[in-house]
């Protein structure tokens, strides 16, 4: 509890005590006075500004400045009403139970922005740069990219950057969700506002305080209570015409009654004030954007940042998603996943061509044509002379045969190498003529025996001195959950699951056809992206939401046309997350599900709370009009339905 919440309660607890006491005291005969004016009142009165003041103060405050129909009013009003009629024990327990709602719905958001409030302690408060041997602690804002810091174990991340010394376990947990801390070391880049677990770092700052991944994630949570949803706004219209409406009948009930019937003045400004407290709208005001707080808490839980109600209540109508190929459903890392000798896998192929091996073994890039190798020699040799054919190369296909050959490539064994543009590559390595390339170069250059592999991945062709030796086929790999994250999708209800991607038609389809999508469009540009999404939102219903998964600078235009934009927040361009509406902190595509389901929960919850809280004030308003309720069932209809309510909403907090 806050301080102020503690104080709250000692009011509370202290006016209890007194209206339990004066309550008996009453009950008991002995003392009438109690009742009566002007004893009683100015007994009542002094439990009644403990507990009241600041609401009266409020009231006030808000009448001087044009602001008069809120429920402070109506509370102030009303209880006036009621110590003007003699009711003294029932305009205190009126207050009471009041400020005994106020303080639980305090408790309440507290607790619904605790697990969002969590995320504004990621903030650095300071970054240790190393001068003549002493390390300074300096502030963030003035630490400037490429200069080194240093971050000793159990210190938060001030600035992201690049380890160029030590190695540590980092706990992104504030970040991500994740409890696992991740090993990092040097050549890792890291991010602001994870925490330093074990070792010390020196780290090269790579990006400026302000552009850091600290700064952007507390912007988003800062600007997040801003944005309401539809049905929070439909509540804020309600309350603005239906505050003055019950007041303006309230006061109608408390005079035109006794005018026209000549009843009793006393009996009808009773019921009157009855018929405020009942009508005070604190149930709907409270519990809605708390349901809606308590479901964006749930998702900061599973690290997921939701940037408004308003994209919370979108991702419930979600009923198409579409994803970007790259980085979001694959890693985004070419590797080699096969090596095929000549005769096995090729179409149209001979026999398998035998190729000799050198004293020094396969990986000395000497062919001897006399001996037979097997199938595994013969995988070994093609991945050699490729990886010297490619060795001046820096494209990620030829990184990536690079990093499956595992050795260093000794250049000053290339003796010629010559790049033929949408071709491959034409080397001399060692006195033999290598060819390294697609299909093309191998007709080109007339390869004997040369067989073209069918693959949904990108296929390098090898030849040596004019005779073909196989191929290496290379692909992008599935990303960790990325079919388990369709199939939920899929069980949530989403009907339509799609991929997009600039990349050829069969790897797209291949990566469809094994995560089970329902559609996929290949070969696109950036451009070409958005019409597709375009012509995805004109065939949606009405009520039905499109969204977009992406990660890349540009998706950027694709997440801001998608009714929601979602982001890969830890590998994802800053253009990326900027434009979208929902953030993934660990890039874990499966925690899209989750967010449908909290979305939903959330929305279901809200709608409950409007009936319950707009069904139980209709019915207690017209007892109340008709004299059928008492005080005690209208503070019922505000205190008890705001209670309900407020335990209802806190239920979007859990979190499977």
């Amino acid at each position: 509890m806050t301080d102020k919440q503690k104080k709250m309660l000692v009011r509370i607890c202290v006016t209890l005590v007194l209206f339990v006491g004066l309550t008996i005291a009453g009950r008991s005969g002995k003392f009438p006075w109690l009742t009566q004016f002007p004893a009683g009142f100015f007994v009542y009165l002094v439990p009644y500004l403990v507990i009241g003041y600041d609401i009266i103060g409020k009231a006030a405050r808000n009448i001087r400045n044009g602001q008069v129909f809120d429920e402070n009013f109506l509370m102030m009003i009303a209880t006036f009403g009621a110590f003007g009629v003699g009711e003294y024990s029932e305009a205190l327990a009126v207050m009471l139970f009041y400020q005994v709602g106020e303080l639980f719905q305090n408790v309440a958001v507290s607790r619904s922005r605790q697990s969002i409030s969590d995320m504004m302690d990621i903030c650095p408060e300071y970054a240790n740069i190393e001068e003549d041997g002493q390390l300074i602690q300096a502030d963030p804002d003035d630490v400037e990219p490429g200069m080194v810091i240093v971050i000793k174990a159990g210190e938060r991340i001030p600035l992201d950057g690049k380890i160029v010394e030590g190695e540590s376990m980092i706990d992104t947990a504030a970040l991500t969700g994740e409890s696992v801390p991740r090993r990092a070391g040097v050549g890792d880049e890291i991010i602001s506002g994870c925490v330093n677990g074990s070792g010390t770092l020196k780290v090269q700052v790579t990006k400026a305080f302000e552009d850091s991944t600290v700064a952007k994630i507390l912007e988003l949570v800062e600007n997040a209570g801003s944005k309401k949803a539809k049905v929070e706004n439909f509540i804020t219209r309600f309350a603005r015409y239906y505050t003055p409406v019950v007041t303006i009948g309230a006061a109608v009930l408390a005079v035109l009654p006794p005018l026209l019937t000549g009843g009793n003045w006393g009996e009808w400004i009773q019921r009157a004030c009855i018929f405020l407290v009942i009508s005070c709208p604190c149930a709907l005001v409270i519990s809605v954007p708390l349901g809606f707080f308590g479901g964006i808490g749930a998702a900061s839980k599973l690290g997921v940042l939701v940037k408004g109600s308003n994209y919370l209540e979108a991702v419930a109508e979600m009923t198409t998603i579409v994803f970007d190929k790259t980085g979001t459903l694959t890693k985004g890392e070419f590797k080699v996943q096969e090596v095929i000798p000549a005769g096995k896998g090729s179409e149209g192929a001979g026999d398998e061509t035998p190729v000799g091996k050198g004293s020094e073994g396969a990986g000395n890039g000497t062919l001897q044509g006399g001996q037979e190798e097997t199938q595994a020699e013969l995988g070994k040799e093609i991945l050699h002379l490729a990886a010297y054919g490619e060795g001046y190369s820096n494209h990620p296909i030829s990184n990536s045969i690079k990093a499956a050959y595992g050795e260093p490539v000794d250049v000053a064994r290339i003796e010629k190498a010559e790049e033929i543009a949408g071709h491959g590559i034409q080397a001399v390595i060692e006195g033999r003529e290598v060819l390294v390339g697609n299909g093309k170069l191998m007709k080109r250059m007339e390869v004997a025996s040369f067989a073209e592999v069918k693959s949904s991945g990108t296929v390098v062709y090898v030849a040596c001195d004019g005779r073909f030796l196989g191929s290496i086929v290379i692909a992008d790999s599935i990303k960790d959950g990325a079919e388990e994250a369709v199939r939920e999708m899929k069980q949530v209800g989403v009907k339509r699951c799609v991929m997009l991607t600039g990349d050829r038609k069969e790897a797209a389809q291949a990566v469809a056809d094994e995560l089970g999508l329902d559609e996929v469009h290949a070969e696109l540009l950036p451009g070409d992206k958005v019409g597709r999404v375009e012509e995805l939102l004109a065939k949606q219903p009405a009520k039905e939401r499109l969204a977009f998964v992406g990660d890349g600078i540009n998706d950027a235009p694709v997440l801001t046309r998608a009714d929601i934009g979602i982001a890969m927040g830890s590998m994802g361009s800053d253009a990326a997350i900027e434009a979208a509406d929902v953030v993934l902190m660990d890039d874990d595509v499966r925690k899209i599900a989750a967010v449908v389901k909290i979305s939903r929960k959330t929305l279901r919850i809200v709608k409950q709370n409007i009936v319950f809280a707009l069904g139980v004030k209709a019915l207690v308003l017209v007892l109340g009009a008709f004299g059928a309720a008492n005080m005690w069932e209208a503070v019922f209809a505000d205190v008890g339905v705001s209670v309900i309510a407020i335990l209802n909403s806190m239920r979007a907090l859990k979190v499977k």
